[in-house]
């Protein structure tokens, strides 16, 4: 229903649909593109011929195995010749379906909270929130110079004509669509959107916590203090950014609010660009994102990833500094008040603390609980085996068709 949306918001007359804008469609042709677009966007997905190498596909990154996310590195390889890295850990397409478009000031609705508070940025897709729907969002990889390293439209296009699925652009984009190469492009990019809109593949909903929401499953003990401690504002408090109940219109959780924060993760060394010291990723404001560059308030924030399917992830956070699940919950339990098990020492022996943040933005970062103002040798909000139980509960997250993938 959300591609179909997509395309037609209102049922009228009739238009033809073998042409890039349709113009306003029947619901039964705004069905019948929805079908089509899924269809081919399904077939480009997987198909490598559309990078530079000829060997990199949208799923080479994206594994449909790994709730499409990454398999294991902390960042992939790409360019022409694959051996470009990339700079930040590769997100899971699943249950992006919901994220809003992206906005610097967003309130809650009058019926999921209070609309008068600024929950600030919110919404868009990528790490950085710079593209607000899944037909902008895929149109980077196809270009990136250290993703599929397409020259420009034009190249894309080429791959397009040659491909086996060619005739079905055709009959679906209308005859001419590779004479003008950037209406292809918008074509390619828009059906990829709508195939990462189908729910079986992307939103499919079939986690053992969902089950449980329905009264079709139970959680163990310890799953059960997890996910108390979980929502417990004065604990673990992650439910306040990854929301872990439905929505009142009975929407399954998300597990993000869509928001944008700074945490300051430890900068990641195996990430080839941090070798510069003067390589800094500060999320909103730059450098991939460049439209609020400058604006310091916005200096190291990154969008809330969803925890659905995080059990099979092998990196963490944007930046993948982390490679276990357990780590990445005591990370935000112990951030604060044992930082020098998270960060690298100085010369002196001192600890060289939120290391990929400059002091400058510090101001940014989030303090909620459980970081709360602590300090080095306070108390954590979570001891070893609350930590162990918020883990446990986050495996009841994996869906259904992932139960057989390998975890952490």
């Amino acid at each position: 229903m959300l591609a179909i949306a997509a395309i037609s918001s209102a049922t009228t007359v009739s238009a033809g649909t073998g042409t890039v804008h349709p113009g306003p469609l029947s619901r039964a042709d705004a069905f019948a593109r929805a079908q089509a677009l899924t269809a081919l966007g399904k077939k480009m997905f997987f198909d490598p011929a559309l990078s530079a190498s000829g060997r990199q596909a949208c799923s080479s990154c994206h594994d449909p195995h790994h709730a499409f996310g990454p398999a294991s590195a902390p960042v992939e390889m790409g360019g022409p010749n694959v051996d470009q890295p990339g700079v930040r850990a590769v997100p899971s397409l699943r249950y992006l379906q919901a994220a809003p478009a992206f906005t610097e000031h967003f309130y809650d609705s009058d019926d999921e909270g209070d609309e008068s508070v600024d929950n600030g940025p919110t919404g868009g897709l990528t790490w950085d929130g710079r593209a607000d729907h899944g037909r902008d969002q895929a149109k980077i990889p196809l270009l990136s110079p250290f993703e599929m390293a397409n020259k420009d439209e034009a190249a894309v296009t080429s791959a397009l004509r040659k491909s086996a699925y060619a005739g079905e652009f055709k009959a679906t984009f209308g005859g001419d669509v590779f004479d003008h190469p950037r209406d292809a492009f918008d074509a390619a990019a828009e059906a990829l959107g709508t195939f990462e809109q189908s729910a079986a593949d992307f939103y499919p909903y079939s986690s053992r916590y969902d089950a449980f929401l329905a009264g079709k499953a139970e959680l163990t003990t310890q799953e059960m203090r997890g996910r108390a401690l979980f929502e417990d504002e004065t604990k673990g408090n992650c439910a306040s950014c990854h929301l872990s109940e439905p929505a009142n219109d009975g929407e399954p959780p998300q597990f993000t609010d869509f928001g944008l924060i700074a945490i300051a993760v430890p900068r990641n060394a195996s990430i080839p660009a941090n070798a510069d010291p003067a390589y800094i990723d500060l999320g909103l404001c730059g450098p991939l994102r460049t439209d609020f560059r400058g604006r310091s308030e916005y200096c190291g924030l990154f969008k809330t990833p969803t925890l659905r399917n995080v059990a099979l992830r092998k990196s963490f956070f944007h930046n993948g500094t982390f490679h276990t699940l357990r780590d990445a919950v005591a990370f935000y339990a112990t951030r604060d008040t044992d930082p020098g098990h998270w960060y690298p020492r100085n010369a002196d022996g001192t600890v060289r603390k939120y290391d990929d943040l400059p002091k400058a933005y510090w101001p940014n970062l989030n303090q909620d609980p459980p970081f709360n103002g602590k300090k080095p040798g306070d108390r954590p909000a979570l001891n070893d085996a609350e930590i162990d139980d918020i883990v446990a509960f986050l495996g009841t997250l994996t869906d259904a068709d992932q139960q057989a993938a390998p975890a952490n």
